[in-house]
């Protein structure tokens, strides 16, 4: 088992995420972490003790935010919250996708500002190390105010309502939400002031993926910089092009990360060296722009990990509870309270950059579809290679529908919608401006999955290519490696074989980092 992550609203990562939502570390709540949660609780029951009229505690909610709650109901308020929110469509979220919400919600409460109780933490907590996974439905949250809808549906649960998947070792049973608590010894909760909302009012769906999406989006990168170092060599192009003195005179950092990486690759490359004082000028734009491409791709990427980590470590929900002294004086709350009413649930910080994510992987995806292309395709591939890269073309159609795949894919890619340029007004116009993040972060995780995709089939054409190389020719140290693991999964194409276990198994090779494993072991040092 990996090692537990620590929960303390400050420091979580999108590699915690991932080790969360995939390889099911624990979660620890470090005591300082509790005593804000206690803190905060304390300054919502003086709210509610002092009778001051305060949203999401005392009053309706939306364009209902004008209607006084009674004292007496209170509960009935959180509950009927939870319950009229859980109003979601489509597919039910995976498995990785509800752990990553579960630990996003927990992260953010433990912050101190949400004002629950710590046994809604500790239940929290306890779903995700026992493995109980509420099932919630994907579609319904417009990114503000936040993701309502996914939220209310994991809420139910911990009410004793809704549905849970259940695991124990490897068997999964769907209980329903209060059978699915006890096989923890938990209770349901009876959802106390301004903890409804607390539960479901946040960005936590969208910057769970979101956190996911970077995690593989880098790992995508790095495998396209491993194809095209590959691709180089095959079609006998050249590596002067990613000159460390080429990236100094523009120097974005991603193309300077990628050109070191083409470099490290093929360094000693007899390939390379083969043809050094060769008659071809320049190579193609898919080859020699690589740097340029895949860097600008690398920055992009670079600039949604920053917002993630930003929000996962972020309040977002409202109101929010601060010390009296910390905040406006005009603030609703008690003289040692603040409660302030704002924005953080808003998703456009994920949304833009997500949007922004999709734009560039399918950078990457298009500019890999066109290395595809100049190996297989004979009006432009080397002498050396033969049609589709197989013997016996025209008898045999080799990887020629390898590229109508990737082509598909790209296609889908451009094609998908930019959802943060688009705004429905809800609530009686009350959220008259909502972002879509999660609609944009469900975009850029299938834009990344498609990318991952066509760098495995380039890796596919890469090795077929290299069957066509002179055999005493050797590959640079992480190009050999990267060959070496691709004909582990993948053998030799001889004859015409259906191919779709071919692009399955290079994909998996990508998505796994079992490709990245295998050159970094090779080059002595991680990828950039």
């Amino acid at each position: 088992m990996p090692d537990p992550v620590e929960v303390d609203g400050e420091r979580l990562t999108p590699e915690d995420v991932a080790r969360v939502a995939r390889e099911d570390a624990r979660v620890v709540v470090p005591d300082a972490a509790r005593e804000k949660v206690r803190v905060a609780r304390e300054r919502v029951e003086a709210v509610v003790d002092s009778g001051e009229a305060v949203y999401g505690v005392n009053t309706g909610f939306g364009e209902l935010v004008d209607e006084r709650i009674p004292d007496e109901d209170i509960e009935q308020l959180q509950l009927n919250l939870v319950r009229s929110h859980a109003a979601g469509a489509g597919r039910e979220l995976g498995r990785e996708e509800v752990r990553a919400l579960l630990l996003g919600r927990l992260n953010a409460l433990v912050k101190g500002h949400s004002g629950v109780r710590e046994v809604v933490v500790d239940h929290l907590a306890t779903a995700l190390n026992e493995r109980i996974h509420p099932v919630v439905k994907s579609r319904g949250s417009l990114g503000a105010s936040g993701d309502l809808a996914p939220l209310a549906h994991l809420a139910l649960v911990l009410i004793g309502e809704g549905e849970a998947d259940v695991e124990s070792g490897t068997d999964t049973e769907r209980l329903p939400g209060e059978e699915a608590l006890a096989t923890a010894d938990l209770d349901p909760l009876t959802l106390k002031a301004k903890e409804g909302l607390a539960l479901i009012n946040g960005t936590q769906l969208s910057v769970g993926l979101a956190a996911l999406a970077v995690v593989d989006a880098e790992r995508a990168i790095r495998a396209g910089d491993v194809a095209a170092a590959l691709t180089t060599e095959v079609t006998m192009g050249t590596t002067a092009s990613a000159d460390d003195a080429i990236a100094r005179v523009r120097p974005h950092e991603g193309h300077a990360e990628t050109a070191r990486n083409l470099k490290r690759l093929t360094a000693d490359s007899e390939v390379v060296e083969s043809h050094r004082n060769c008659d071809r000028v320049q190579d193609a734009y898919s080859i020699r722009c690589a740097p340029q491409v895949h860097g600008a791709v690398r920055d992009a990427v670079a600039h949604l990990r920053e917002a993630v980590e930003v929000e996962l470590n972020s309040a977002t929900d409202n109101p929010l509870i601060f010390d009296a002294a910390d905040a406006d004086p005009r603030a609703s709350g008690t003289e040692s309270a603040a409660v302030l009413s704002g924005g953080n649930f808003h998703g456009d910080p994920l949304a833009l950059p997500l949007d922004y994510l999709t734009n560039a992987i399918t950078e990457l995806a298009a500019i890999s579809e066109r290395r595809v292309d100049r190996m297989v395709n004979p009006n432009v591939q080397e002498s050396h290679l033969p049609p589709f890269l197989t013997e016996a073309s025209g008898l045999r159609s080799g990887y020629m529908i390898a590229q109508y795949t990737a082509a598909a894919l790209v296609n889908e890619n451009r094609a998908t919608g930019r959802p943060s340029m688009d705004n429905t007004p809800v609530s009686g116009n009350q959220e008259d401006h909502v972002s879509m993040s999660a609609q944009s972060a469900f975009d850029a995780r299938a834009a990344v999955e498609n990318a991952t995709t066509v760098v495995g089939i380039e890796l596919l054409c890469c090795a077929q290519a290299a069957e066509f190389l002179p055999d005493d020719l050797a590959h640079g140290a992480g190009t050999a490696a990267a060959y070496e693991a691709v004909r582990d999964a993948v053998p030799r194409l001889v004859e015409d074989r259906p191919i779709h276990d071919d692009i399955e198994r290079a994909d998996a090779l990508v998505a796994s980092g079992l490709l990245e494993e295998r050159v970094e072991s090779a080059v002595g040092d991680p990828l950039e």
